[in-house]
């Protein structure tokens, strides 16, 4: 090899080493300015947040006049019971295509029959009980399963059981429907 032949070399591997880094640069320059439009992802996001903190409030001023009842419900006459809601196995039956047992705590969304039972062996045996019970004493009985258990949300169950004790099974299934069945 001559000393010419060299020499051309020497200009020509590192012009075309600049070349193909040039390119690559764009490109890879390029492919990072790309900007994805969730516009309408948060559009939908946002109106089921407006929906939920309507549905909240709602709770909220339920939660307000129940209060208010309470101490009128204080003052009635003492000796007066309270009439207990029958349970119609047929009107649950219709709405969810299946029996539905009175006082099954697995038809709230998020039971299973292992934390049906450690509601039950918490004294929580009934819709009634569950839906006077609050979120923190629902956790506290999560709390005591053990790590696997802890990871459950009790937010809804008092609100649901509420629901199945007073019969609304077509609200109920709504609900869980709207809340994709607790995985929103």
């Amino acid at each position: 090899m001559n000393f010419e032949t060299m020499n051309i070399w020497c200009w020509l591997i590192p012009l075309l080493v600049g070349v193909i880094c040039g390119i690559l640069g764009y490109l890879i320059g390029k492919s990072g300015n790309t900007t994805i439009d969730n516009s309408a992802q948060i559009k939908i996001l946002e109106e089921k947040n407006a929906k939920l903190k309507a549905e909240l409030e709602a709770c909220n001023k339920k939660a307000t006049s129940s209060v208010n009842l309470g101490a009128y419900s204080a003052s009635f006459a003492a000796g007066a019971a309270v009439a207990s809601i029958p349970f119609d196995g047929s009107a649950a039956k219709a709405v969810f295509g299946k029996v539905i047992k009175q006082d099954d705590l697995k038809v709230v969304e998020g039971i299973g029959p292992k934390i049906e039972g450690m509601f039950k062996d918490a004294g929580i045996k009934t819709w009634k009980a569950l839906s006077e019970a609050t979120v923190a004493d629902c956790q506290k009985i999560l709390d005591g399963g053990g790590k696997r258990y802890q990871v459950h949300d009790p937010a809804s169950w008092p609100m649901q059981a509420k629901m199945c004790y007073e019969g609304k099974w077509k609200d109920l299934l709504k609900w869980q429907e709207e809340h994709k069945h607790g995985k929103l």
